[in-house]
């Protein structure tokens, strides 16, 4: 199995309700062999019309960053949790999340990341969840350095403001740019 394969399996999934008031399921995207990876919460509406990650005003700001940090899309892969696109850009539902987890995980097990960036309280709680570490907010978490491992994951997770709340609330942008700091940093020293 292939990221093609799980794509053409998330634009056919019918697992939950976000299926039916989606246009188009959002997969993910970028370098089939990245070993960065950015993990956000769900599509919007301008990923819904394109079926790609971080199209709208989010995905300009978040070029921004990753120019910031010395990345380039067609270096590492985006997805998002959840593959569709909930109605009114709500936060996903746990069910949802847990529903949809199952293709992230297979992207991450195809990827095996040397780190994840968690784009988000809705992404940094999944992953601090599923690998048992405390949450107790994205102010207290974002721009630190967390080593997952396990039997089927070994990887750096770093937390950051998603996008969209930057652009909610431009006073985090400071603290934001301070965190691809660090990102660009760490990468530095995870390709060495």
């Amino acid at each position: 199995m292939n990221l093609e394969d799980i794509a053409k399996k998330i634009r056919k999934c019918r697992r939950c309700k976000l299926y039916k008031s989606r246009k188009n399921a959002v997969p993910g995207d970028g370098y089939h062999k990245a070993k960065i990876v950015l993990v956000g919460e769900a599509p919007g509406f301008n990923e819904d019309l394109q079926g790609k990650p971080f199209v709208g005003k989010a995905g300009k700001l978040l070029d921004e960053l990753l120019k910031h940090a010395g990345l380039k899309r067609d270096e590492i892969f985006i997805t998002n949790i959840v593959k569709c696109r909930p109605p009114d850009n709500r936060t996903p539902s746990f069910k949802e999340i847990k529903t949809c987890s199952l293709f992230l995980n297979q992207q991450l097990k195809i990827l095996k990341p040397k780190l994840v960036i968690a784009l988000g309280n809705v992404a940094a709680s999944y992953f601090f969840k599923k690998f048992n570490l405390k949450f107790s907010s994205m102010k207290k978490a974002h721009g630190k350095i967390y080593s997952i491992s396990n039997f089927l994951f070994n990887f750096f997770l770093i937390p950051t403001y998603h996008p969209a709340a930057i652009l909610r609330n431009l006073t985090l942008k400071s603290e934001a740019l301070k965190d691809w700091k660090i990102i660009k940093n760490f990468i530095k020293k995870i390709k060495t």
